[in-house]
């Protein structure tokens, strides 16, 4: 069930003028096992659904500061941290080596924060703002990367972030290996039509999976036993329900999660852990596609802007979708949304750009037209000269209130668990807490929302439902990420011995957290 139009991906999201679009655009990173292996699973080859490890580039005001590039192809492979320094060393184009050198507290943190739940309840409880100045980064270390970092890996500023979980985040993506960070891309057309509807189209046909789509949860109803025993939901404006269900997958992030409960007071009433859950908040976001009169040669595919006024506190991207999805005249076709049957339309030769703003409430305050100037006036031109002169041909803007978590500072206890109270009813996202089924995918990530609801599944299958609690074959395997280098072990390791011998000597057993 789902309020999308088709979630199963096998119709294409098109705009109204006819051209296919993606609400935001999101990278595969290295540590995606159980991605690949879905893949596999699936019988597609990788490289048809995916790019090359793709460099990356962060814009200001001042022009370009710094690239990542694609760590595994640096010509020296070195343990991490090492690697990742010498490797970007000469990418960081105005940030002086002091400022850089500062990032060291910062490392020190990564290897000291979930030692125990203890430490990781006091690190959420810190901003990410704070744990920059206790670690000692220089204001422009923070201003220049760390703060453009973050703001479009979490969405949010540093000073409404969860410091646990902005670590999370670095050491997943960043720390744990020289190669954490790189990113490939989606190559042609879009997730649910590459990775969705293959997916869905197999559940249906090998499974029976039933799919009602534009179909939007109203409420759960409960049985004298304490289980969810009905669901009413509306579709195309018809109120409906689905009674005598075996378990229910709450899917949904805190808006949706809100509403749910809200239209649940049975649940509400004997599910603490879904109360809480809904009085979390959730983060807007803006996103648009530029279909442009000319080729705009960017240096690189995937662009972060920041400390533009004109973002109005939003974190900001730009795709270049033609270096991307574009190589073929067919993929251009695609991006255009030309028939590669009408033989009569010249491929087009345009730039196709996605932009993306995040904590973007501001910014959907502006209307489409200005949304779409504030990027070809503004922020394009100032990143990329090339832009300069270009002209929209088509344009189109989403508004997506509330649609991704928040991990704000002392969320964490909040954040709904995998299980709960309700002993046929279980959770799946990004936002989910794992308990002792943890994994090292952390922050908002698709591994990590695709993994939870593999847990879901498996969580039913160990329990939740009557007959079925022996079924270990039907259990679904989840891989776990690569282990982390030998010397960060190492490290977390020797943490974890400092704070104890600063404990046995009643001292803090952290410099960074009480």
């Amino acid at each position: 069930m789902d309020a999308s139009r088709d979630p199963t991906g096998a119709v294409p999201f098109t705009t109204p003028s006819g051209r296919p679009f993606e609400a935001g655009t999101r990278g595969f990173w290295k540590d995606y096992p159980n991605t690949s292996a879905l893949l596999a699973e699936l019988g597609i080859k990788e490289s048809d659904v995916f790019t090359d490890f793709t460099t990356s580039a962060f814009y200001s005001p001042d022009g370009l500061e710094a690239t990542a590039p694609v760590f595994a192809g640096a010509p020296l492979q070195l343990p991490s941290p090492l690697g990742q320094v010498f490797a970007s060393f000469d990418n960081f184009k105005r940030l002086p080596l002091s400022d850089r050198a500062s990032m060291a507290g910062l490392l020190l943190a990564m290897l000291d924060f979930d030692r125990d739940e203890e430490s990781m309840a006091a690190y959420d409880r810190m901003t990410a703002h704070e744990l920059c100045i206790r670690c000692g980064l220089s204001k422009r270390l923070v201003d220049d990367f760390v703060r453009p970092t973050l703001s479009v890996g979490l969405f949010a500023p540093l000073e409404t972030t969860s410091a646990l979980v902005a670590l999370e985040l670095l050491y997943f993506y960043a720390f744990a290996h020289q190669d954490s960070f790189d990113v490939r891309w989606i190559k042609t057309r879009s997730i649910s039509e590459l990775l969705i509807a293959p997916l869905a189209q197999k559940l249906q046909q090998q499974h029976g999976l039933r799919v009602l789509s534009s179909a939007r949860a109203e409420g759960l109803d409960m049985d004298a036993a304490g289980r969810v025993s009905t669901v009413r939901y509306t579709q195309n404006g018809v109120s409906d329900s689905l009674s005598d269900i075996d378990a229910v997958v709450l899917a949904v992030g805190a808006k949706g999660m809100r509403a749910v409960v809200a239209g649940s007071p049975a649940l509400a009433a004997c599910a603490p852990e879904l109360t809480a859950a809904a009085s979390l908040g959730s983060l807007d976001v803006v996103t648009t596609r530029l279909w442009l009169d000319r080729r705009v040669a960017a240096p690189h595919p995937a662009n972060v802007l920041s400390r533009f006024k004109q973002l109005r506190g939003a974190g900001g991207t730009f795709f270049m979708l033609d270096q991307l999805q574009g190589d073929t005249d067919a993929g251009m076709r695609r991006l255009w949304g030309v028939p590669e049957a009408d033989l009569s339309t010249a491929t087009p030769t345009g730039s196709v750009v996605a932009c993306d703003f995040y904590n973007s409430a501001a910014v959907a305050l502006l209307s489409d037209q200005e949304i779409v100037d504030t990027l070809m006036r503004d922020l394009l031109p100032s990143a990329v000269s090339g832009f300069q002169g270009a002209q929209v041909l088509d344009s189109y803007v989403l508004r997506l209130p509330g649609a991704v978590s928040w991990f704000s500072p002392g969320s964490f206890p909040s954040r709904p668990p995998l299980r709960g109270s309700v002993p046929n009813l279980v959770c799946a996202g990004d936002w989910v807490r794992l308990g002792q089924r943890e994994h090292g995918a952390k922050g908002l990530c698709q591994e990590r929302a695709f993994v939870t609801g593999l847990e879901a599944g498996n969580a039913l299958l160990r329990g939740a439902l009557p007959g079925l609690s022996a079924a270990a074959a039907l259990l679904h395997p989840v891989l776990p990420v690569r282990a982390d280098e030998p010397q960060v072990l190492a490290g977390k390791q020797a943490a974890q011995a400092a704070a104890a011998l600063a404990r046995a000597l009643s001292m803090p057993p952290s410099p960074w957290v009480r």
